[in-house]
């Protein structure tokens, strides 16, 4: 399969003008007559993220046939659920900035920062009830079910440094790997496909959130080769792949010792870069890369094995994919 670009302007060529005029539309979809409201959602305007998910929607819906305005109800549905859950996920992490810009609740404090990720949440039920877009509605309320579930599980392994493999892989599929899929989904739903069409959508987006987030733990450790600050989810106790590897693979007296910095000194940056060797000495960023690849591998497979040729969609499509798992 050709591949287009790994530049995401160039990957979104096929439909560049359904991510302008999308962007058009969410912006006047959380556009409010409540000044602070309004303004709030012009500072959340400001700072558009890569429009990943919605890339997804529509060039699934592509690829089956056609994007029509349902597509673009979708593709909003999609957004308005990530965004919320973006602004909240940073209530709850105490974070204070995000795509490197100050995030909402740094500006606005957390109890105008959760009342705005619950505005966007009634902004995608009103659309979806007022086109009467009820299977829109049933998955993205299935995904944000799913997602609930995914962060609680999380926070329920927090400090837990003998946390099991599938236990961290249920994690990622439910808070991050099924929003992925439901990108797939929605925008298979609004075109002709079949049911087993569907099921192999999801099935390709489950594997690409799974890369997608497996990614993102890699590159919480990649430090001043990535440009992001080093070992994020360990300030916060939070015990991903390539660490819940390394411990497994360590002698007893390696484990102990670093089970020890990530319980007393993981905010001390020359600890975290203890921790970071630690990681890289005992094959955790190795073996995190090869399961990143072997899922990236699956979701390949079942998007080559699609009977449609010739389809600039799924050339882009397959470039995207790409992209997820070589993003810097």
């Amino acid at each position: 399969m050709k591949i287009i670009s790994m530049h995401l302007k160039t990957i979104q060529t096929p439909i560049a003008t359904e991510i302008s005029t999308f962007k058009k539309k969410f912006r006047a979809h959380v556009k409010s007559d409540f000044p602070l409201l309004d303004k709030m959602t012009n500072d959340l305007c400001k700072k558009p993220g890569k429009c990943i998910r919605p890339m997804f929607v529509f060039l699934t819906a592509g690829m089956y046939g056609g994007i029509t305005e349902k597509t673009h109800r979708g593709a909003i549905l999609i957004e308005l659920l990530h965004t919320a859950t973006l602004i909240h996920d940073d209530v709850v992490d105490d974070a204070t900035h995000r795509r490197n810009n100050f995030s909402i609740k740094a500006i606005w404090k957390n109890k105008a920062a959760v009342l705005l990720g619950d505005y966007l949440f009634a902004q995608s039920l009103f659309i979806s009830a007022k086109n009467k877009d009820y299977d829109l509605l049933e998955i993205v309320a299935g995904a944000s079910k799913k997602m609930v579930q995914g962060e609680l599980l999380q926070i329920a392994q927090t400090h837990n440094l003998d946390i099991k493999e599938d236990v961290y892989l249920e994690i990622i599929r439910q808070k991050t790997a099924v929003l992925i899929a439901t990108c797939f989904v929605i925008g298979a739903c609004t075109t002709q496909a079949t049911s087993l069409q569907i099921e192999k959508m999801y099935s390709i987006g489950e594997k690409v959130g799974m890369v997608f987030q497996i990614k993102d733990d890699l590159l919480d450790y990649g430090g001043k080769k990535t440009g992001k600050s080093l070992g994020i989810d360990l300030k916060e106790k939070i015990i991903t792949l390539p660490l819940i590897y390394a411990l497994q693979q360590a002698p007893a007296q390696d484990r102990q010792y670093i089970s020890n910095v990530i319980e007393k000194h993981q905010k001390q940056p020359e600890k975290l870069a203890e921790v970071a060797t630690f990681i890289e000495n005992f094959g955790g960023i190795a073996y995190a890369e090869k399961m990143m690849k072997k899922y990236y591998e699956e979701a390949i497979a079942v998007l080559q094995s699609l009977k449609i040729k010739n389809s600039i969609y799924k050339e882009a499509l397959y470039a995207l994919i790409q992209y997820t798992i070589q993003r810097p």
